[in-house]
Parts: C-alpha cells; structure tokens; sequence
C-alpha cells in the first residue's frame, strides 16, 4: 500500500504543477500532508516535517548566502568580463546564444554547486533572452542539464555519495567515466544547436542595433511547447512591434564591433560596480571556491563568511549593505521557502517508509535473468528514480541492494556505481533539488513548464551517457 500511494503522492504533485493547479510551495506542503493523513499516520506529520526541515536547514542556510554572496559578485562587476566574452560570441543568433547558455552553465559547473551556476548563468543570459524575446524555457532546460552532466564530479555531490555507499574510491569511479561524460557534454551542445536552430527558426536573426530599436516596444514572453515538429507558443501582453529578421534567409547575418559594444547585458555604467576591487572579489571567489573543494568548513560556513566579507569590503557603508541585500531579499525569500516547502514533501516520502517500500519493489521487480547485467539495470533505473528521490534516498537506500543484487552474478561494485552517475542530467530538474528552484526564480519561469520542456531531453541525455559508458565498456 505504501508503495502505491508514493507513486500515487508523487504523480499528484507533478501533474498538479505541471497543469499550474497549484504553486510548488503550497503543493510541496500540502500534498505529502493529505497523503500522511492517507496512509493513517497524520499524527506524526509534524515530526517528519521538522526532520525533514532539519534535513534541509544546512541546504537552506548555503542557497540563502550563496544568493547574496554572488548577488553581490555580480553587482560588482566580477563576472562582467565572462558576460562579455560570452555576448561577443553570441552576438545577436539565437542559436549561438543557446549554446553559450550551454558552454557558460558548463564551465561555471566545474565549481561543484548548482545553486552558483544557475545564478551566473542566468545573470548572464536573461537580458539577451528577453531582449530577442526568445524562449525562457529553453535557456533553464539546457542550464539544467549540462550542470546535470556536471554534477558528476567528484566534488558535486552524487560521486562521493556511491563511492562512500559501496565503500570505493571517487577516483576510481568517476576517471573511467569521463569518456562516457564528455559525449554526455557533446550531446548537451547538440541540443543546444538543435534548440538555437529552432529559435532562429522562429525569431530570424537579428543585428544588434535592431534589437537595441524592438527593445522599447512593448515586452513579450515566449514560451516553447512541444518536442521536435510542435508548434511555439508566443505570449504577448499586447500588440507590440515584431522582432523582424535578418536579411539573409539562413540566418547568417552579423553585427560589427560597434553594435557589439552598446549591448552587454549587464549594464556597464550600473552604481554599484567597483573595479578597484576587481582582484580582491576573484581572489576571495577563488578562495572561498577552493576551501568549498577542500572542505574546509561547511559550505554554509564558507557562503556566510565570504557573503559578510564581501558586503563590508565593497560596501562600506551600512545603508549600501541594506540596499544591496534587499536587492537579492527576493530571490532569497522564494528559494529559501522552496527549499522548507521540498523538506515537507521529504520528509513524510522518508518518515511515512514510502521511499524504503517504492525502492524495494522496483528492486523486487527486476526478473532473475537480468543478474549479469544489474550495471545497464541500475542505470536505467538511476535515471528515474533520481528524479523521484534525493541523492541521498538513491545513493544510500538503493544502490547498495543494486549493487548486493550485481555481486551475485560477478557484477563489479565499481560498475554499479558508475552507472548510478547516469540519472544526474535529469536528477538536476527534480523537485527535489533546491537549486532548480534558484534557476526558475530568476529566469522567471513557470516550474511546470520547465519539468514539462527538459524532461524529455534531460532523460535522453542521461541515455546517451549510459550508451555511451557501454560502448566504452565503462559499465
């Protein structure tokens, strides 16, 4: 029973946010509260929501100081040079703007956290995006899913977790794996080129100086629907100016280096900017990402300290400090209460004993006969059941029955683990991790239309991983 009525908790929430019948706060609350209520344990609803909050406190505290430190590394002009280097390959092709939501989500990956490389690249992006008025959506599903392919290193999370799970090394799961991580990566551009190609498509290409002109006419959202072959939708407030398109059919027009200089995305000439203080904030970037590698201290830890250390420095004067974290009070207000909304619904998944009964049946599930090949089983299976559940719930609970189920037929723990890694890309839209809630905030985007858009090619991604890891025979 508690098996079906996980899935069925789960399956609720989705479609519920998916149709926008309900906000993901107010879903994440009261869904798992009425399924507790179901399953006749409403009595001990507030032990599993204060477990779960305490849970997800140290989560919450780090995306809280995370948004404020990095909000104010952006005020300051810290990651305005990669911004630049970013717009000057884009220009003003849509296509060549998803791939550099692509390639920028990708290297900003590398420091391990996804909260940070939402933030940057949104940041980034957002003004082009709305500028040529191309779709929101396809910017927060290809951010998601590189930092999923990313999300696999040793630093990132789902790594150590395996590793420390089946008492192995990180090293040695995660170095075999990059072959198969880089067609991963390879795969994620692809779809970037496929999705600019779209836009273009839809939009034309336009020069520069033409967007700086459509830029005053009455805003509009677009929001893509449907896979390959379906049709755009375009949201308009009202009737304003069309975007035009370049004069060459095939979208090959260009803009000249003084156009490229009047469009930088983030403005140039903002107040708060502060170049003096250039090497200190990127040293103090540098450090603060160095010591979160090292674990020095807690990152939450690290975040409150370096957040504190950067308003005093670059901001002297305690009514800069207030206008600046009221500034980002927004966001941090929306994501931190995600993040205590998520622990709700985790912690009556985990304290009702639904995650334990959902895990032993699909494990219960597998035929006999897929014993020598529990590594492709496990990877398969990684891909939703990562979605459904916390790194933590798949990691800890289930893979080591998967990987019990593997030794019985000469199946290499150092498999099992490597194919767990294959769920991430899509793993990092799952309304479970908070860090996509900081990637929908600031792009503006409806939840249920970004699950709906990435979902599918998230999940295609993280088949081309494991196609790949077998073809390597990495798995």
């Amino acid at each position: 029973m508690l098996t079906i009525l996980g899935f069925a908790m789960i399956a609720t929430f989705l479609v519920l946010i998916m149709l926008k019948k309900m906000s993901p706060i107010a879903a994440l609350v009261l869904i798992p509260a009425l399924f507790c209520v179901a399953v006749g344990q409403g009595a001990k609803l507030g032990d599993y929501v204060i477990e779960g909050v305490g849970n997800l406190a140290p989560t919450a505290a780090m995306l809280m100081f995370a948004i404020v430190y990095f909000g104010v590394m952006i005020d300051v002009g810290l990651f305005d040079p990669i911004v630049r280097g970013i717009l000057r390959f884009c220009k003003a092709d849509p296509m060549r703007i998803v791939v550099g939501t692509a390639v920028l989500a990708a290297i900003v990956s590398l420091d391990g956290d996804g909260s940070t490389t939402f933030m940057i690249t949104v940041s980034a992006m957002y003004p082009l995006y709305k500028r040529l008025k191309m779709s929101l959506v396809v910017m927060t599903g290809v951010a998601a899913t590189a930092n999923g392919v990313m999300n696999t290193l040793p630093w990132g999370g789902p790594t150590a977790r395996a590793a420390t799970a089946l008492k192995l090394d990180a090293g040695d799961i995660f170095v075999p794996m990059i072959p198969a991580l880089g067609i991963g990566l390879v795969a994620v551009l692809l779809l970037a080129v496929v999705l600019g190609r779209r836009e273009r498509k839809r939009l034309g290409m336009l020069t520069l100086d033409e967007v700086l002109t459509t830029e005053t006419a009455t805003e509009s959202e677009t929001v893509l629907v449907g896979a390959g072959g379906g049709s755009d939708r375009t949201r308009k407030n009202s009737g304003g100016a069309g975007t035009g398109t370049g004069a060459d059919g095939d979208g090959a027009g260009d803009s000249g280096p003084d156009e490229d200089e009047g469009f930088k995305g983030l403005d140039p000439n903002r107040a708060t900017l502060r170049p003096k203080l250039y090497w200190f904030n990127a040293g103090l970037t540098v450090a603060l990402l160095t010591a979160m590698i090292m674990e020095l201290m807690p990152i939450p830890v690290l975040f409150l300290l370096g957040a504190a250390l950067a308003l005093t420095v670059n901001f002297p004067h305690m009514p800069d400090q207030r206008a600046r974290i009221a500034a980002h009070a927004d966001n941090v207000l929306n994501v931190s209460g995600m993040v205590f909304a998520a622990a709700v619904f985790t912690g009556v998944l985990s304290g009702t004993g639904m995650v334990e009964h959902m895990a032993d049946w699909l494990v219960g599930a597998i035929p006999d006969g897929m014993g020598p090949h529990m590594a492709i089983v496990t990877g398969i299976l990684s891909i939703p059941l990562t979605y459904f559940m916390s790194n933590d719930g798949f990691y800890f609970g289930v893979v080591p029955v998967l990987a019990e189920a593997g030794a019985a037929h000469g199946v290499s723990p150092l498999e099992i683990a490597r194919a767990s890694l294959v769920g991430q890309p899509l793993h990092m839209s799952s309304p479970l991790v908070p860090a996509v809630y900081v990637l929908v905030g600031m792009a503006k985007v409806e939840f249920g239309d970004h699950t709906r858009f990435t979902v599918k090619w998230a999940a295609l991604t993280s088949l081309v991983v494991l196609c790949a890891g077998l073809l390597f025979g990495i798995i």
